[in-house]
């Protein structure tokens, strides 16, 4: 049951960060990105700010061990986010959300590259497939550079949408360097600050004063994005990552039924090929860190059973610590913060 709850929150958060990326894209005509960025992430803080003192975490979730560590995954899921509004006004939303996924592909080669992580051949031949599958989403547009100036605009569109899935990747590193140092909640309240703080900087690249429509739909999206991240980083406090991370790729669900009914956007085959390539890719790099795991797991209890070289057993752990831990928010934060 309580599993079921976790992907009950993660389903809800999945449905507010779809709606809120539709709201963004209805808004970016006429809405620059990095006052976009700015909505998205000021109107998060009350969401965020209720939430800590709810939660009793206020005084965690202002508490800062590593003040740089918070500036470069700021910088970092900023840089994610802006390029991500960008290219949701350039291209449909499907197809936005589809080379998104290229993110935790990128992060498992950039977790081997900066932070010495041991990634076999399993895990790289699932990254290789995943990420053919996104040259396969991307090779309609990359194919038309030299074409009209709106094909030209979709490729460029296109390539924005994974740098920013290369942001994102760098910013899931941070967060793991920061797991061990900061707390959860500080690193949810940081960010938001911090990416809130960064979009200020664009206000002189043509900011716009917008409609009531247009303010009420990015006030939304704020809004949306804080409770979205709420559900989120609940939903792993009920259900371990390996249960509810896959339907992360619910959200292509609901981007194709936005794209089709709200933006009149169909996808092609090309596009939905590749989508079912990065999704199993994504799915065995799941199934793999679930073993991973539970190997890590066996080893520790192994450890624990035969005692210290002194013949002594250790101290066992009282019951309900683990849960215990996962309430108080010591779980790992790579899984449980989106950078858009």
């Amino acid at each position: 049951m309580t599993s079921a709850r976790g992907i009950l929150y993660k389903l809800i958060s999945v449905a507010m960060f779809i709606i809120m990326s539709a709201l963004i894209k209805a808004t970016s005509a006429d809405i620059p990105p990095g006052e976009a960025v700015f909505f998205r992430s000021f109107f998060a803080l009350p969401v965020i700010f209720i939430w800590l003192l709810m939660r009793g975490n206020l005084r965690t979730g202002l508490r800062v061990i590593s003040p740089i560590g918070h500036f470069w995954r700021g910088f970092a899921g900023t840089a994610a986010m802006g390029l991500f509004f960008t290219g949701l006004g350039l291209l449909p939303l499907p197809e936005v959300t589809a080379i998104s996924y290229a993110a935790p592909l990128l992060t498992v080669v950039f977790a081997a590259m900066f932070l010495g992580e041991t990634v076999r051949v399993f895990r790289l031949t699932a990254v290789a497939l995943g990420l053919a599958g996104v040259m396969v989403i991307l090779s309609p547009r990359l194919t038309v550079l030299s074409g009209p100036e709106a094909e030209i605009a979709t490729a460029l569109g296109a390539v924005l949408v994974f740098t920013s899935a290369v942001f994102s990747a760098l910013a899931q590193v941070y967060l793991r360097k920061l797991a061990p140092v900061e707390e959860i909640s500080a690193i949810v309240f940081y960010f938001t600050i911090t990416s809130t703080s960064l979009s200020l900087l664009t206000i002189p690249f043509g900011w716009v004063l917008p409609s009531l429509q247009q303010s009420a739909l990015l006030i939304t999206a704020g809004l949306l994005g804080g409770l979205g991240q709420i559900f989120l980083t609940s939903s792993y406090r009920f259900a371990e990552a390996s249960v509810v991370a896959p339907f992360d790729y619910a959200s292509m669900l609901g981007a194709l039924i936005i794209g089709y009914f709200i933006f009149d956007e169909t996808p092609g085959a090309t596009m939905m090929f590749g989508v079912v390539l990065v999704i199993c890719a994504g799915i065995l790099i799941i199934w793999r860190e679930r073993q991973l795991g539970l190997q890590r797991g066996s080893a520790r209890r192994g450890t624990r059973a035969r005692g210290p070289r002194t013949g002594t057993r250790p101290r066992s752990q009282t019951p309900g610590t683990a849960a215990a831990s996962r309430r108080s928010g010591r779980f790992p934060p790579a899984a449980t913060y989106r950078s858009h």
